[in-house]
């Protein structure tokens, strides 16, 4: 990766879009069909298809539900040996409703079943998560600010250093309680 230079790294519309296109061949869905279960409108998954628009996180994970896939195949990231990401760099994906953001690191291999992302939020507006992929459970290690977090209907209050783990596959939220709230999660499928 090149050093920061202070500018937030566009989504990653290209990646997004062949994956789109690739699995909803792979599943052999019309995009009519993938955009009503994804509950999006078609001219936006065509849009998505054709790599032009900017993806909220929900409507991303909307689509990888309908397909029946993780979030992280739809970045399809290189694999390298070593690979090192700085702070702030990464394909990083905003969420619609909340100052939250995602970053990849490690999508798992083809026979892993877990992802590694690194969040980051504000404080503001919650960052309210619809069920993902059925069995799907996440794991939170927070590192600095503190954050309420977890099932929607019993969120935990955490601070530095803390963990938890929960349903993903069940409504969820990430809160940011102060400035600079970051931590790094990890998606287990099912």
């Amino acid at each position: 990766m090149t050093e920061h230079d202070g500018a937030q790294p566009a989504p990653p519309q290209e990646a997004i879009a062949a994956a789109l296109r690739r699995e909803r061949a792979r599943v052999g869905l019309s995009l009519t069909e993938v955009a009503r279960r994804a509950g999006v409108a078609k001219s936006t998954l065509s849009q998505l298809e054709s790599g032009v628009g900017n993806p909220s996180i929900e409507t991303l994970w909307a689509l990888c539900v309908a397909l029946g896939i993780p979030f992280s195949r739809l970045l399809d990231p290189p694999r390298p040996r070593v690979q090192v990401i700085r702070a702030g760099e990464g394909p990083m994906l905003g969420a619609s409703e909340a100052d939250y953001r995602v970053t990849l690191l490690a999508a798992g291999p083809p026979n892993a079943r877990r992802d590694i992302y690194r969040v980051s939020a504000e404080p503001g507006r919650p960052r309210l998560a619809d069920p993902h992929s059925h069995g799907e459970v996440e794991h939170l290690i927070l590192a600095a600010g503190r954050a309420l977090a977890g099932p929607a209907e019993a969120p935990v209050l955490l601070e530095p250093g803390d963990y938890i783990r929960y349903p993903g596959d069940r409504p969820h939220i990430f809160e940011a309680r102060e400035p600079g709230t970051w931590g790094v999660q990890v998606s287990e499928y099912g």
